[in-house]
């Protein structure tokens, strides 16, 4: 019966992250640096009022677009942080995580033929559902412009099939960021396009060089902001994301969000409405953290002779492999099996992250030290191998 199923879903794989992920389980003794999940717990005071949501029988079905209080603090946490004006009567979306909200939205504005820009290497949840949407993904070299897709580069890639454009910032698997200058080059050479931006904006509450800045304070209209829990409140398991666009086209993303799951978990927008609120300002201690953690292993990197652009934001570093003359995936594979390290193949990430390996640094400062010392003894090894 496999030849019946659909031709597009067919020819998408599973992504390359989980795939390598999954294979590495195999070795004993191994330090995994290679999954975007924040170490830290949920923070108390959230857990406990999604406890208090149950005992409350908070349980039934909420409004699709989610329940009003959670919309109306949604929008203020958004406007406090980043001067984004949304209306939480009918300009917001509470979604099952981001890549809900993302796979809506796409599902929403394409349609057979289409093209969407989106900038190379890039995290690998899109091509999948553009590819199951009919549309086709262009993905645009930006290993020679500092991973940033400004844009001088969107410009070239243009075409009367563009309808949409993927700005991921901060990028997973970069972490490099946008500057408010470049967002408003981007803006002026969209406006009044018939291109729509999708900015998927989940890592804004953890920067570290800058203050994040949403290209939805510069292209309303076209625009659709992609946010959530799961990195800033370390929720990933809760399943919040938030879609935030005009009314005119959050109409007919609530219509495909309706009938793809009809509401996002009460007891988890409870806890979400909590983070929001009495929470607005959690993800600033581990950010703190993350800094810490990030400086040390550029270091490390950089005391080891290995090329790395130093991200904006995230908790991810994505390091040039290149001068091993070796794919990414069998770099990381013969790293994992001789220095019991893992890490993601750049190639996981469009053909563009050829040549890197993206390296997590959301763990702890003892498994980084010693994934370090392991990725230090291999790579001097290594090298003189060469």
């Amino acid at each position: 019966m496999e030849h019946l199923i659909n031709q597009n879903v067919r020819n998408i794989t599973i992504s390359g992250i989980r795939q390598f992920f999954h294979l590495v389980q195999q070795f004993d003794d191994i330090i995994s640096l290679t999954i975007g999940q924040p170490d830290f717990p949920t923070p108390d005071h959230v857990k406990e009022s999604a406890k208090k949501g149950i005992d409350e029988d908070f349980t039934t079905y909420t409004h699709n677009a989610g329940f009003f209080e959670l919309r109306e603090a949604a929008c203020q946490f958004v406007h406090k942080k980043y001067q984004l004006e949304y209306d939480p009567h009918d300009e917001v979306i509470v979604t099952i995580g981001a890549s809900q909200a993302i796979d809506i939205t796409l599902r929403t504005i394409l349609e057979p033929g289409v093209e969407v820009l989106l900038p190379g290497p890039v995290y690998p949840g899109y091509e999948p559902i553009i590819r199951l949407c009919g549309g086709q993904p262009v993905h645009i070299d930006t290993t020679n412009n500092g991973f940033k897709l400004t844009a001088s580069l969107i410009e070239r890639h243009l075409t009367n099939k563009t309808r949409c454009i993927i700005l991921p910032y901060p990028s997973n698997p970069t972490g490099v960021s946008l500057t408010e200058d470049e967002l408003k080059e981007i803006a002026n050479l969209i406006r009044g396009k018939n291109i729509f931006i999708l900015s998927d904006e989940i890592y804004s509450e953890l920067t570290y060089s800058q203050k994040h800045t949403s290209i939805g304070q510069f292209l309303r209209e076209q625009t659709i902001v992609i946010n959530g829990l799961s990195k800033s409140h370390s929720m990933t398991g809760w399943r919040i994301g938030f879609l935030f666009a005009p009314k005119t086209l959050a109409k007919h993303i609530l219509k495909v969000h309706q009938y793809n799951v009809s509401c996002a978990s009460s007891i988890s927008q409870k806890a979400a409405y909590e983070a929001l609120t009495a929470g607005e300002n959690d993800a600033e201690k581990m950010a703190v953290e993350y800094k810490k953690r990030l400086h040390y292993v550029y270091d490390r990197l950089h005391h080891l002779g290995i090329q790395v652009i130093k991200p904006d934001g995230a908790f991810y570093l994505f390091p040039s492999i290149h001068q091993f003359q070796q794919s990414s995936f069998d770099f990381a594979l013969e790293l994992a099996r001789e220095a019991r390290v893992a890490v993601v193949p750049g190639s996981a990430f469009s053909p563009y992250g050829e040549g890197f390996i993206r390296l997590s640094y959301a763990y702890s400062f003892e498994q980084l030290e010693e994934a370090l010392n392991r990725l230090e003894t291999y790579i001097s090894k290594k090298r003189k191998l060469i």
